[in-house]
């Protein structure tokens, strides 16, 4: 089977499934906002046993990332260029991936503009229909007032439970993402506002929904 380019094009979300971009079936770990995709490079480097899927809106930094990919020779990650809610409302497989990764998003911090931030319910509750049973999403931002909304979004939905942000299982190792705006914002003096969260199991999730009806 031939390898397919690392740039996913957009006429490969219609009719969408993970084989169509990923020749081999494998885990599946999504990272929104992949910036310079420093951390996705490391990440899939470490985990050749599972394929990543990076989304960048910024077109710059899309092409760098996929033309980085290139370079290193990594075959097990894709490049999508596209608004990250609407891939996982309308796009992503339900219950697909293993791990949501989603470092430092834009906190549009005037009030005016937070209807344009990524996490609002919409996008919560369509995330969590993604993750498989047992799956983690980790969360990453140096903006206070917006990780307060995150924060109160995912830990007050009923299908997700808090875990440890720092696991090298997942690719955190002494609480540190390591990307490039991390980098760039702790040489700043900011301070890093971090959340994991794992879905239920489909049993545990139906029993509390069992219960919440009683």
């Amino acid at each position: 089977m031939s390898e397919r380019p690392i740039a996913v094009p957009l006429s490969d979300l219609d009719d969408f499934t993970w084989e169509r971009i990923f020749p081999q079936r494998r885990p599946i770990e999504l990272e929104i906002g992949t910036g310079k995709a420093a951390f996705l490079l490391r990440r899939a480097q470490a985990r050749p046993d599972r394929n990543f899927l990076g989304i960048e809106w910024a077109n710059e930094f899309y092409k760098f990332a996929a033309d980085r990919m290139r370079r290193w020779g990594v075959t097990n990650v894709r490049m999508l260029r596209t608004d990250a809610s609407h891939f996982m409302r309308i796009v992503c497989p339900p219950a697909s991936l293993r791990v949501l990764h989603v470092y430092h998003p834009d906190p549009w911090p005037k009030k005016r503009h937070h209807k344009r931030r990524l996490f609002q319910q919409p996008f919560v509750d369509a995330a969590v229909r993604c993750l498989e049973p047992g799956a983690h999403w980790l969360v990453q931002t140096d903006h206070a007032e917006y990780f307060e909304q995150i924060e109160g979004l995912l830990r007050g939905h009923p299908a997700l439970e808090k875990v440890e942000f720092d696991d090298p299982e997942l690719g955190i190792a002494d609480a540190r993402v390591e990307t490039n705006f991390e980098i760039k914002y702790l040489r700043e003096g900011r301070t890093m506002h971090q959340l994991a969260v794992r879905r239920h199991s489909d049993e545990r999730s139906e029993e509390e929904s069992a219960q919440g009806q009683g």
